[in-house]
């Protein structure tokens, strides 16, 4: 199948999860990342039974915490 990952089109396995996919394109701090597919947020604990299908665009996201100086 092919999926949109971080705006480039990637072919993956039918059948791969977010935790996979995550762990294929080596996501750092996955501990901390959050995940849009279709512009939709995945709920991290639903990130082993969500599975992507093709044509879907995935995004990973970090939010950080910053203040003014």
């Amino acid at each position: 199948m092919t999926i949109t990952v971080a705006g480039v089109k990637k072919e993956y396995e039918d059948g791969t999860n977010v935790t996979t996919l995550i762990e294929k394109e080596n996501v750092e701090t996955p501990e901390y990342v959050t995940v849009t597919i279709n512009d939709e947020f995945i709920e991290r604990d639903n990130f082993d039974s969500t599975v992507l299908k093709d044509g879907d665009a995935v995004e990973f996201l970090y939010f950080m915490g910053g203040g003014c100086a």
